[in-house]
């Protein structure tokens, strides 16, 4: 075997291997965390989360579009992970993106990360809560101003915590 051809099959395994597997968070997308990891095992994960909470942020999952009631949310407020309740979103951060999952232009300062997603062929952007590593949305560059960024959320991986004012 050429050294050419043993480097592009290298090369290739890897690429396969990244594309097939579900490698760890590989950029914070907001800032450094200081936040300290929530570890669990599965079987307390399964206790602490509905069966759909858990199929969206433990396996990746996607609810359907327009099954959240938190797309329609307008009040002021805060949008946690509903795995470890670290704060995620503000409201003020929240737009109607017309998806039917709800959207964000920016995420809290060191709140998520981001790793490459191949589940639908071409690379996507997916992103975590930094703590538990709950899988969350993905992120794509069509939003608005004032960072042209869309943070699509899985409504069953949040929780809203209302202002208090």
């Amino acid at each position: 075997m050429s050294t050419e051809s043993s480097i592009n099959r290298r090369t290739t395994m890897k690429l396969l291997f990244l594309m097939g597997s579900s490698a760890p968070v590989l950029a914070n997308a907001a800032g450094p965390a200081a936040v300290a990891p929530l570890e669990l095992s599965d079987a307390e994960w399964k206790k602490r989360l509905s069966p759909e909470a858990y199929r969206v942020l433990r396996k990746h999952g996607t609810e359907p579009a327009g099954s959240s009631p938190l797309d329609k949310e307008q009040r002021p407020g805060v949008y946690h992970c509903a795995g470890c309740d670290l704060p995620l979103f503000s409201s003020e951060a929240k737009y109607d993106s017309g998806t039917g999952w709800p959207s964000f232009h920016t995420a809290l300062p060191g709140a998520v990360a981001t790793q490459l997603d191949f589940k639908m062929i071409w690379p996507r952007t997916e992103y975590h809560c930094v703590r538990c590593q709950g899988h969350q949305g993905h992120v794509f560059d069509d939003g608005p101003p004032p960072t042209g960024k869309r943070w699509c959320n899985n409504g069953v991986a949040l929780r809203f915590a209302p202002s208090q004012a």
